[in-house]
């Protein structure tokens, strides 16, 4: 299942290889929502990895941006002590800029491993 937020891109960090195959890169995104009159100002940081850590480099700081983006956890033992993590792995952006198009064309959803299905706008006639 994927899921999708919008706010304003206000960090990104450097491309870590973590093994010989294996890189990740995180970003952040804030999220300001009036609840009941109060503004809150929430941070979401969001990991990218392999083919995806380029994503955040097609926007600028500061610009408002939607990010798609799968749950993904994970548990592990370790002296008898377990523990769990939670990433929020990003997989599509697109600016949300005066209603700009997508720049990043990529529909594919890793979540069903396929590409998700056209919408109107995208139909040739």
């Amino acid at each position: 299942m994927s899921y999708e937020i919008t706010g304003k891109l206000i960090a990104r960090y450097e491309t870590v290889q973590r093994t010989a195959t294996f890189k990740t890169r995180e970003f952040v995104i804030e999220k300001t929502d009036d609840i009941g009159g109060k503004l809150i100002t929430n941070y979401a940081k969001f990991q990218c990895v392999q083919d995806k850590t380029s994503l955040p480099d097609r926007f600028n700081l500061g610009e408002t941006v939607k990010v798609y983006f799968n749950i993904k956890g994970s548990r592990w033992e370790k002296n008898g002590q377990v523990n769990y993590i939670t990433n929020l792995d990003a997989w599509r952006m697109e600016s949300v800029s005066l209603g700009a198009p997508a720049t990043d064309n990529n529909t594919e959803d890793p979540a069903t491993g396929g590409y998700s299905p056209a919408t109107e706008d995208d139909l040739p006639f």
